[in-house]
């Protein structure tokens, strides 16, 4: 009898280790957990550390709780000019509500993959079909990331899911038009670039033109006060002779002084001789000597 009572005691030991082990939850940070009650859902756990659910009856589901990655496949797209392209994304998603993730995917990270794959590619494929093939060739400043945001809009809402956003990863041409398609765009660039040449050149002689005429008339000024500072100094030159005339004195001086200028002008050089008139008034220095 009292080995019997030790084994129902190790066995009843057993199963209370069992139950409470059973019992425990564990919610970790990157993790929701929910509690389901003969396949119901009774409560969600958000935050994490230990709780305890009802041993055999309850049972949980983990549902991540972090920022999840999808890559979509490589599909094709029609621009608004009609021309095919290839669209490699990806898409950065969370889950806000658990809660309506479990009620509407069934709890399943495939599900809802799925459900985003199609919303996703509808938004690029409608968001493509409004913009030709040149600019979305060269769009890459997050213009067309905001238009496809716009176009997914709140359509994951009801799935507990928030897309945090629509990444691009490549835009390529189909293989067998790629080669005409570069061409073309070669081509305009050069039309832009020779329609932004010619406007540089027009600007560039509108500039040369202004500086002329500005030059011009910095020349005819500069010429006009030259003209104006010679007639003054002949003006003065003629002044100065004027009162060098004034009277028989100074009149005799300034022929003195301007026979000797002669005179030293002429007997400049070697071997020179100097020939006067009796009335020079040089020749009356020396005769009166």
């Amino acid at each position: 009898m009292k080995k019997v009572g030790k084994v129902l005691a190790i066995i009843v030991l057993v199963l209370a280790v069992i139950a409470l082990g059973s019992s425990i939850v564990v919610t970790q940070e990157d993790e929701y957990k929910l509690v389901r009650q003969f396949g119901k859902i009774d409560r969600v756990i958000t935050e994490p550390g230990l709780s305890f659910k009802i041993p055999f009856l309850e049972t949980t589901t983990v549902l991540p709780k972090k920022m999840l990655h999808y890559d979509l496949a490589e599909s094709d797209v029609i621009t608004a000019d009609k021309k095919t392209m290839i669209t490699d994304s990806y898409v950065l998603w969370e889950i806000t509500s658990p809660l309506d993730f479990a009620k509407t995917l069934n709890s399943s990270v495939a599900n809802a993959e799925n459900r985003i794959d199609a919303v996703v590619y509808n938004a690029i494929k409608n968001v493509i079909g409004t913009i030709e093939q040149n600019e979305v060739i060269t769009s890459r400043d997050g213009e067309l990331t905001e238009q496809i945001m716009a176009a997914v809009g709140t359509s994951m809402d009801q799935y507990g899911i928030k897309i945090l956003t629509v990444e691009t990863k490549r835009f390529d041409l189909p293989a067998d038009n790629k080669t005409s398609v570069y061409e073309r765009m070669i081509s305009e660039r050069d039309k832009i670039a020779a329609t932004y040449i010619a406007e540089g050149d027009a600007e560039a002689q509108i500039i040369i033109n202004a500086t002329d005429k500005e030059i011009a008339i910095m020349l005819a000024e500069a010429t006009a006060q030259a003209e104006q500072l010679v007639a003054a100094g002949e003006a003065e030159y003629m002044q100065i002779l004027s009162d060098a005339y004034s009277s028989e004195e100074k009149a005799e001086f300034y022929s003195f002084v301007r026979s000797l200028d002669a005179a030293k002008v002429s007997l400049s050089g070697d071997q020179n001789t100097l020939i006067l008139p009796k009335d020079s008034p040089i020749a009356e220095i020396f005769l009166t000597k």
